[in-house]
């Protein structure tokens, strides 16, 4: 798998101010890359990709209050709204072993201790303290599963995978679908 050039922050959910100062809520509330990096790359719903500098950013409890170089006035704020946010992984260090850029985790596959494929991760969920992973699959039940060791056991991400031990809530309860030929 190769590593994407680009890793998704959040995303512009409001105009802010007069000024052209906009609200970015991050996916990981923990975040700091918007204060370490000098640009990112801000994806609209409609319209050209592009490059942004940043001038200053404050936090708020909620989402960090962004200035970017260039967008003056409340208009050109509002026409962000909506924007994914993305950071270039070369403007940022590498992660240390074991660990992970969250963008990296989307997009692997997920399989089971035996090696049954459970679905692909689509989603990260940051509701607690540590994300939780979105497993999908067609015509199967969503998996959400904590990314924690006692439930990802192996982490891939060059060969496009992760082993995941799925809470025991999710697991089949014992001997049922076991209902091997017994009397009727």
């Amino acid at each position: 798998m190769t590593l994407k050039p680009h890793l998704e922050l959040g995303y512009v959910a409001r105009a802010h101010s007069l000024t052209g100062e906009v609200a970015v809520r991050t996916f990981d509330p923990a975040s700091e890359t918007l204060d370490l990096v000098e640009r990112v790359l801000v994806r609209p719903r409609t319209g050209p990709e592009r490059v942004l500098r940043i001038e200053s950013v404050r936090p708020t409890p909620k989402e960090m209050l962004v200035v970017f170089e260039g967008v003056r006035g409340r208009n050109q704020a509002e026409a962000l709204v909506g924007a994914t946010v993305l950071a270039f992984r070369e403007d940022l260090e590498a992660p240390e072993e074991g660990e992970y850029f969250q963008g990296d985790l989307v997009g692997l596959t997920a399989v089971d201790e035996a090696g049954n494929v459970l679905g692909r991760v689509e989603e990260l969920w940051s509701t607690g303290e540590v994300p939780n992973l979105v497993i999908r699959a067609p015509g199967k039940e969503e998996l959400v599963v904590p990314f924690a060791d006692d439930f990802v056991s192996t982490v891939d991400v060059p060969g496009g995978r992760l082993v995941v031990k799925p809470p025991e809530y999710l697991e089949p309860a014992a001997g049922e679908g076991d209902r091997g030929g017994g009397e009727d």
